[in-house]
């Protein structure tokens, strides 16, 4: 009897994953920035990685923005060069190097053409506060306004 139960349990538990979607580029991409960013945020809180934060670039991922490849590359040269040897073993700063290797690689390789972006501005992801960006005819036209 329970051989049966557990048997139609892990059917059903199969079918449910056989119908769900796989993941898209974007979707990954979407969800590992969130994952990073929340890892960020343990790293720079933790007392025993505090201070291997403090010599990392403050970088807010947005995979709308143009500029993050390029961001990306660089943040991921400075983790992976530390200059503390200690702050290269942690576990939560190896995490952290694996998460935005797979990031950038999906950005730059996997999903080349498949994402959108939707500004340049790389100064937000520095600061992160995006500040607006007006075309030709909109500056014109405020312009005219005065």
């Amino acid at each position: 009897m329970r051989l049966g139960l557990v048997s139609l349990l892990c059917f059903l538990s199969l079918l449910q994953l056989s119908e769900s979607a796989p993941p898209t580029c974007y979707s990954r991409a979407l969800g590992l920035s969130k994952e990073i960013m929340t890892l960020l945020d343990k790293i720079h809180t933790y007392h025993r990685t505090k201070t291997c934060a403090e010599i990392l670039p403050t970088i807010f991922i947005d995979v709308h923005n143009s500029c993050i490849t390029t961001k990306l590359r660089d943040f991921l040269y400075v983790v992976l060069n530390h200059p503390n040897q200690y702050c290269r073993e942690r576990p939560r700063m190896v995490l952290l190097k694996r998460k935005v290797q797979n990031l950038y690689t999906i950005i730059t390789r996997i999903c080349y053409r498949d994402l959108v972006f939707f500004t340049d501005d790389c100064e937000a992801i520095d600061t992160g506060r995006s500040s607006p960006y007006y075309a030709e005819d909109r500056l014109q036209l405020l312009q005219e306004d005065r």
